[in-house]
């Protein structure tokens, strides 16, 4: 089905999805990349390719598209399958040829693969992500026959189920690979254009830079984004999605005349685009044919049947593909009624006079009850029908579930369909993989990103800087060590084995914090230690005497779900994520119990914390009692009052706002039915928070982004909120590790999931360029949508946006910045939501800023000096539509781009490219929110130990106040002479081998041992014997340090235990034992100690823990 544009995709999609309860694609219309960018994202590439292979692979009975992503130039179809590899189990393949295979259909290699398009192989195991595949896949070889294959999860590298076939897509429309003579083939091509323009009288010499360039990148074997510039050199026979149409399709186009003139529109404003790059040497005149005119598509369509949807006749269809019969139906759209019940009775009740036969859509079988019953008394009978079998006969009624946008009557039946107006979406089911209930403190956060020069913290001597993992041989095994300099000269060697007691230091989470490293054998450490615990302590205490005086206070138990509440819930047009419903059931479970509700629902901007704060308003209402929503500026108080008109539409609940928008008589008049209870839920700025605001009965008070109130406010809140529930949201995601040390203080709730269907943000990495940049705002102006310009510069940023508006002419450019008060601030956002501002130059104010739908292009400055945390943030403020929604990261080249300039733009372009370094910004985000929840002192602390411990320093104050034993985790350490660790050619990248090490040290039980084992063989094969000697070391340690041992040590022929606490009994009855006997030795001193002298050949590792076994079994007699 062909639709005039995107929009009109998407409707189409909605209503044909809720006649047929399945889903339909939408083959996605994508940006050709004619720029110089260091990086593209492709995620709505890799979606047309998926979705064109199975249209040619005749696997789907519909596809909606628009005109344009029909129309626009791609891979020829037998290129997309020659390019394409399917892996079976059990079928052949050289992993050497596979990897050559997938570096042609534009694959990257990498250490680890995080992102669609990335490929890794480990001797016999090839890891890779096909944008064919919803996860990466696992590839196990035996020689050349593939024996095993699995998906697995990209964060935790782990498999997730076994597959016995997958599909590898190539990874973008142009390869300048896939050329019919390769690269050489291509760079022959571009040089005989040189030569060509070289030999005319007036030569293009921006044209020859650009193409002497390409040659350069293409040969140098650099990634080469633009590669869209050259598609009629790689692919000389044009070739559209049309051609991917198997011959049997039938093709419907939908408002045909819409269409051409969509088509038209489309063709002269992608003319002038092509007019300007052509101007500016970025394209070949001769290779500028990259869509098809509205008649060529309609003649590729001769052959498959074709049939035109239009309104009215019209005058002229494509020559190429005329209608042969024209049929007539005579039908009227009607507005829905809109959960105005009223409107449907009158409607009903003149259809039946006119002998008509009506189907009504209710939505559900509640709606239906209630409408039946309204009828009824005006003295119309009506049919409840779930589900409707077959259709009304004349007179009748039917009322029946489903929905459409619009009613439909149809005067030559004499038959209606009516309906409330808007589409509820089938809730998909999802198949739901159930999570692993996250370790208490994970502190083996992923180790894979420590670099040499990172900043680390060793428990005992505190914080120096991590130089790098050097091997010695001691004793006559080869051992890895951790080398880590402190201040001064100082360096200490960490054996690999403990690697537990290290961890990445993380300060506040901002980037350019300046710390002093520790002086080894100083005090320095145990003093800021000691500091830090005083501090948590203070904090543990302060809180645990306000959760207990919370408790203590009656609280008012809301009673369970009325059938009202489920009805509201069914009406919310998304599907839920999981987390959605876990924090959904958590605060119904705190509403209906009597004490009283204190909850912090944290998530990013976007995951829906509104829907779940309306749900429980919703749940506080239907119990006579009124709710608030207090929120820090006037726009989020606009934008919440907007929603919540929307979501309470058809209910009868009388919602107001207060804010300094309202004048003062509508201010009073609010007040006054506020404290007489007329209305039911609030929502306001701090003017709610004032004196003369009086609720007649207070259920809910819903806080949003509290961390933006002041003192003053905090208390007056506290004053308030007595004995009433208080749901917190937060935009900052707080870390899971704080939420568990501060268990049971304060309840929280995380959502984690992007909602369903996310559109992607197509994202460039380019050098900045005025040029490109300007195009890229026109377009953006052109379609009616708003931009956002960040200059993270607050004394040049009105200079900006002057050069901005003298180059872009007529448009309407405002400024927004941390400096403006907050009244300025809020005008201006203001005034962005309605639309007057077109670009908004800002700082990275808008971080935690306004949802505005209509904003979907955003440009950044200097995004090499951002954080990976801040570019991920900043990038979710776009494609909060069902638009194309684009970000620009460009950074300015400098003479000579610095190290760690060159390091945070690869690790940009990575990002944009496969979403890789998530997991780096999630944390560097998390660790922001920890800041903001613990306040100010709290965080100098968290700063001067770093994150990991101070975490642990609070944890353990916490069980203190409680009365609780803290948990000390016994320590010993081992140092036996066997060859313990994992060799470069197990494990080629240095920073997996830490991390792996890291993990090891920290194995506690058999079942942890056995857990890494499992994923360390599905990761890289079998382990060799140094790999299975650390895992039997870490588990002999923690054996060891559970019954009192704090060191096993072994010199020449000697193993020394020294023990922490002394059992005499044990020990004597242990030099008895027959394999003992006559070599065990005991010395008493400050550390008392056993000492056996090993037999020749003797292995030192398994007479350990034999010695360590016995010893247990004796002390626990």
């Amino acid at each position: 089905m062909i639709c005039q544009d995107e929009m009109a995709a998407s409707r189409l999609q909605e209503e044909l999805e809720s006649f047929l309860g399945v889903q339909i694609p939408i083959l996605p219309e994508r940006e050709l990349t004619f720029v110089e960018a260091s990086g593209v994202s492709r995620q709505w590439e890799q979606k047309r390719l998926k979705l064109l292979y199975d249209l040619a692979a005749g696997k789907l009975p519909l596809v909606i598209s628009s005109a344009q992503a029909l129309s626009l130039r791609t891979m020829p179809r037998e290129v997309l399958f020659s390019a394409s590899i399917r892996l079976r189990v059990g079928a052949s393949f050289s992993p050497e040829d596979l990897a050559e295979k997938l570096t042609q259909a534009g694959y990257a290699r990498t250490s680890l693969v995080e992102g669609a398009g990335q490929f890794a192989l480990r001797g016999g195991i090839l890891d890779v992500y096909s944008p064919g595949e919803k996860q990466p896949v696992r590839c196990e070889f035996f020689g050349d026959e593939l024996d095993a294959m699995g998906f697995f999860d990209p964060t935790t590298q782990r498999r997730t189920e076994n597959t016995e076939e997958a599909l590898l897509l190539p990874v973008a429309e142009s390869l300048p690979q896939l050329h019919p003579e390769g690269i050489s083939g291509l760079c022959r091509d571009l040089e005989s254009i040189i030569a060509r323009q070289r030999r005319r009288k007036t030569p293009h010499e921006n044209l020859i830079t650009t193409l002497t360039r390409d040659i350069e990148a293409l040969q140098s074997g650099v990634s080469f984004p633009s590669a869209d510039r050259y598609m009629a050199l790689i692919y000389p026979e044009f070739s559209c999605a049309a051609d991917y149409l198997p011959s049997e399709t039938s093709v419907y186009f939908c408002d045909h005349g819409a269409l051409a003139r969509a088509a038209k529109a489309q063709e002269e404003e992608f003319g002038l685009g092509l007019d300007a790059f052509l101007e500016s040497g970025r394209l070949v005149g001769e290779l500028c044919e990259f869509y098809l005119s509205f008649e060529d598509l309609a003649a590729r369509m001769k052959g498959h049947p074709a049939v035109y949807f239009d309104s009215f006749l019209s005058a002229r269809f494509p020559e190429s593909l005329p209608p042969k019969q024209l049929l007539s139906v005579t039908a009227r759209q009607l507005p829905g009624y809109g959960g105005s019940l009223e409107t449907a009775v009158n409607d009903l009740k003149n259809y039946i006079k006119n002998d008509y036969g009506c189907l009504v859509l209710c939505g559900g079988k509640r709606r239906g009850e209630i409408l039946k019953e309204m009828l009824g008394k005006e003295g119309v009978n009506a049919l409840l029908a779930f589900p409707a079998v077959h259709l009304p006969q004349a007179g009748q009624i039917f009322l029946t579930d489903g929905s459409l946008p619009a009613g439909l009557e149809y005067p030559e039946l004499r038959f209606a369909i009516l309906t409330e107006g808007q589409l509820l979406v089938k809730k998909t089911e999802r198949k739901v993989t159930p999570k692993k209930a996250p370790s208490n403190r994970k502190k083996l956060e992923s180790f894979t990103d420590l670099t040499p020069g990172d900043l680390v913290v060793h428990e005992h001597h505190g914080i120096g800087r991590y130089v790098g993992m050097e091997q010695m041989k001691v004793g006559g095994a080869v051992k890895d060590y951790v080398k880590i300099a402190y201040q001064g000269t100082d360096m200490l060697y960490v054996p690999a084995t403990q690697l537990d007691l290290v961890s990445k230091y993380i300060g506040s989470g901002g980037e350019n914090q300046t710390v002093r490293l520790n002086k080894l054998g100083g005090d320095q450490w145990q003093k800021a230690k000691a500091k830090a615990k005083a501090a948590a302590k203070d904090l543990a205490a302060g809180l645990i005497q306000l959760y207990a005086e919370r408790k203590r206070r009656p609280g008012f138990a809301f009673a369970a779900d009325s059938p009202w509440q489920k009805e509201f819930e069914e009406s919310f047009e998304y599907a839920e994520t999981d987390d959605q419903l876990r924090a959904i059931a958590e605060i119904k479970h705190d509403m209906e119990s009597p004490a009283p509700m204190e909850r912090l629902l944290c998530g990013d901007v976007g995951f829906g914390k509104t829907e779940v704060a309306l749900r429980a308003v919703m749940k506080c209402i239907l119990d006579g009692k009124q709710a608030a929503i207090l929120v820090p500026t006037t726009v989020l108080a606009q934008q919440h009052y907007l929603t919540a008109l929307k979501r309470f539409g058809s209910f009868p609940v009388t919602i107001d706002v207060l804010s300094r928008f309202r004048t003062a008589t509508q201010m009073k008049k609010t007040l006054q039915e506020l404290e007489s209870g007329k209305i039911d839920l609030i929502i306001g700025t701090h003017k709610l928070l004032q004196k003369n605001v009086l609720f007649k009965d207070l259920g809910l008070l819903i806080v949003d982004e509290e961390q933006r109130f002041g003192v003053s406010h905090k208390e007056r809140l506290k004053e308030i909120s007595r004995g009433v529930d208080v749901l917190t949201l937060s935009a900052t995601p707080i870390p899971r590790t704080l939420n568990m040390a501060l268990s049971g203080l304060r309840d929280m709730s995380t959502i984690e999931q992007p909602p369903h269907d996310r559109y992607p943000v197509q994202t460039f990495v380019l050098e900045h360029s005025d040029r490109i940049l300007d195009e890229a705002i026109r377009r953006e102006l052109a379609r009616g949508g708003q931009v956002y310009y960040l200059h993270n510069r607050v004394e040049s940023i009105d200079e900006c946006a002057a050069k901005l508006k003298e180059r872009l002419g007529d448009v309407e450019v405002a400024v927004a910045h941390g400096k403006m008060n907050q009244e300025q601030l809020s005008d201006v956002m203001q005034a962005m939501s309605d639309g007057q501002i077109q670009i908004l130059v800002c700082t990275t104010i808008i971080e935690t800023g306004i949802d505005i739908p209509n904003v979907n292009t955003l440009i950044i400055e200097d995004a090499d000096k951002l954080g990976l945390a801040q570019l991920h943030q900043l990038r979710g403020r776009v494609g909060r539509s069902s638009r194309h929604a684009y970000a620009y990261l460009t950074f300015r080249r400098g003479k000579v781009l610095s190290e760690v300039a060159e390091k945070r733009l690869e690790a940009i372009r990575e990002y944009a490219e496969f979403g890789s370094g998530f997991k780096i910004a999630m944390r560097d985000l998390e660790i922001r929110g920890a800041g903001d929840l613990l306040g100010s002192e709290q965080s100098g602390h968290m700063l001067s130990v770093g994150y990991d411990m101070y975490l642990k320093l609070l944890e353990d104050a916490v069980l203190e106040e409680r009365g609780e034993e803290a948990l000390k985790e016994p320590e010993c350490t081992a140092d036996l002479d066997v060859t313990a660790n994992i060799s470069k050619s197990y494990v080629s990248s240095g920073e997996q081998r830490m991390d792996l090490y890291r993990r090891m040290a920290a194995i506690r039980t058999q079942e942890d041992a056995d857990d890494l084992l499992d994923e360390i063989v599905d990761r890289y094969g079998d382990p060799p014997k140094g790999v299975m000697n650390l895992i039997a070391i870490a588990l002999l340690r923690a054996r060891a340090a559970s019954s009192g041992i704090v060191e096993l040590s072994q010199k020449g022929q000697t193993l020394t235990v020294k023990l922490g606490v002394f059992d005499f009994a044990a020990i004597s009855s242990l030099c008895e034992e027959a394999s003992f006997k006559g070599r065990v030795f005991f010395a008493a001193g400050k550390t008392p100690a056993i000492t056996v002298k090993l037999r020749s050949g003797e292995d030192a590792l398994k007479l350990a823990q034999l010695l360590v076994d016995r010893y247990c079994l004796l002390r626990n007699k």
